[in-house]
């Protein structure tokens, strides 16, 4: 593991799991959440940067990832379980409050997280994924197959066992590749005829390393790919159950940074309502728009220090 130096580890009880938690530092707390496919160590860069600041870097294997547990059932992975962890994760740590940082998926359960539980949450730098209000006409599911078909990725993620079968016979280290290189702003497709070879040979780019693939590889051939692909199962659950928060506001300071090659930039209509208000609306304590040029959707990886620049200086204004 490359640029791990004097992080401790630890597995907290939470919420009836066991989270496994890197951390690093000492002083106020900041809880940095990853995405698909990734791990704590997504974070690495940022946990040393941050430490350094004189902040205390908190970063867990989310629920179905790494040495997390991962619950069988698919429903354990709705939103509800999914920020009920990081609350639990702050009581079990004794935090009545942290500053929260996601990415993709991470980014998705703290704006939920500042939705449903605003009071611990200091102020959130969320990357990749903006607000997503919810659409009471159509369930998301439905929605991304009348724009992209059956063979976008999230509609393909929705077939019981077939994303794992494939992803097998590629290899995880090959599944990861492809994830990580993607730079094209368009949409991600996964033909029912095979997402490529597995001895196709993917050249890494200069943020990521041999070492770190090896890493990431070896964590998901242990823990597999089924917990981190039941949260893509459960849209359409959470759509369901979030009903109740239909037109809620996220009512937090907030700063969000996204690469304009990233594909969830891409979305029918999203730059409009990322610029135009709609954004503003939604989170109302929105200051800070980042649009990186030339970076696609691993931003926190990809431009490392950037990031952690990027988030140090909007939370030490708190």
């Amino acid at each position: 593991m490359e640029g791990v130096s004097g992080i401790s580890h630890q597995t907290v009880e939470a919420n009836g799991i066991r989270m496994h938690v890197a951390e690093k530092g000492e002083g106020p707390a900041v809880l940095l959440l990853h995405g698909f496919p990734e791990l704590w160590y997504s974070w690495r860069h940022q946990i040393a940067s941050l430490a350094a600041r004189g902040y205390r870097a908190i970063a867990p294997d989310l629920r179905g990832f790494g040495d997390t547990d991962a619950p069988p059932d698919v429903s354990s992975y709705n939103i509800f379980h999914l920020v009920g962890d990081l609350v639990a994760l702050l009581d079990a740590l004794a935090l009545s409050q942290a500053f929260v940082v996601g990415h993709d998926w991470g980014a998705h359960v703290a704006w939920h997280l500042c939705m449903f539980r605003p009071d611990r949450v200091k102020a959130v730098v969320n990357l990749s994924v903006a607000f997503l209000p919810r659409n009471p006409a159509m369930k998301p599911v439905d929605y991304f197959r009348s724009i992209y078909g059956d063979e976008y990725y999230i509609c393909r993620f929705q077939e019981p066992d077939a994303a794992e079968a494939e992803f097998a016979r590629l290899g995880a280290a090959t599944v990861l590749k492809k994830f990580f290189t993607y730079r094209d702003p368009g949409p991600i497709y996964i033909p029912k005829d095979g997402w490529g070879s597995p001895n196709e040979q993917i050249t890494l780019p200069s943020w990521l390393s041999e070492a770190d693939i090896n890493y990431y590889t070896s964590k998901f051939e242990k823990s597999g790919f089924t917990g981190p692909i039941n949260y893509y199962r459960c849209f359409d659950l959470n759509w369901e159950l979030t009903e109740p928060w239909n037109g809620a506001q996220a009512n937090v300071p907030a700063k969000f940074i996204v690469g304009d090659l990233d594909l969830t930039y891409h979305y029918p209509n999203m730059q409009d309502y990322i610029h135009k208000g709609g954004f503003k609306k939604d989170v109302p304590l929105l200051q800070e728009v980042v649009v990186m040029e030339g970076v696609a959707h691993f931003i926190n990886q990809e431009k490392a220090q950037e990031i952690a620049d990027h988030i140090y200086d909007f939370i030490q204004k708190f």
